[in-house]
């Protein structure tokens, strides 16, 4: 007769991981002050993201500015003007996307991507802040990220990188809606302008990214290691 080996049914934690650490996102974005320092961090992968692709279309970043309420403002000089616009939010995304893809992979590899983004957060410190309040907000940034490389226990730090990911998928979810505002105001209004395909149309295009990352990470089969 022979013998099979009986896989372990996963715990009801590591089935329903992704859904818990979704609603913990959730719920953190409606607490006023602790919400804070996670809209900053959406804030800077959108600014960043807007100055990466201006580097990729032979362009140069001249400054990156961030806000207290969350708001942000990156100013480039050439490169392409449609790519940059775009980038901001779809950027956002990815970055959201794949720091939770990463931490899901191994928890070795969530260390080292914290570190990456502790290095990426000191390039903007020393190229391209100019003004004290971003400077405020990038230390803090970087303070968040020292800490998780210094978490010996690296399933927390794995957990704490996806509990990121997510709070920059959320936040790039509905932060594109604010641009509906009626002002023309933003990267969907740059884009409407370059491209006259109305601002809605760019806004739904980042709701729908943001919301089909959300989705395939949901089912994603990637398991911690």
């Amino acid at each position: 007769m022979s013998e099979h080996l009986l896989e372990k049914s996963p715990s009801f934690w590591q089935k329903y991981q992704f859904y818990l650490l979704l609603i913990a996102a959730v719920f953190v974005r409606q607490l006023p002050i602790v919400a804070i320092p996670f809209n900053w961090l959406e804030s800077y992968f959108h600014e960043i993201s807007h100055g990466i692709a201006a580097l990729v279309t032979g362009g140069n970043i001249v400054k990156i500015q961030l806000f207290t309420n969350g708001a942000g403002l990156c100013t480039t000089q050439g490169g392409m003007a449609l790519v940059i616009s775009f980038f901001g939010y779809a950027g956002a995304t990815f970055w959201g996307w794949a720091i939770y893809r990463v931490a899901s992979a191994h928890q070795r590899a969530a260390q080292v991507f914290s570190a990456t983004m502790l290095l990426l957060l000191a390039c903007s410190l020393i190229f391209w802040a100019r003004d004290l309040l971003t400077i405020i907000i990038l230390v803090i940034l970087a303070v968040m990220f020292v800490l998780t490389v210094k978490i010996r226990q690296l399933g927390i730090l794995q957990l704490l990188m996806k509990f990121f990911g997510l709070t920059i998928l959320l936040n790039s979810l509905f932060s594109p809606t604010y641009l509906l505002d009626g002002r023309d105001l933003g990267d969907g209004a740059a884009l409407a302008s370059i491209t006259f395909i109305p601002e809605f149309i760019w806004v739904l295009i980042w709701f729908v990214l943001a919301l089909a990352a959300l989705y395939f990470l949901a089912k994603s089969k990637v398991k911690a290691n």
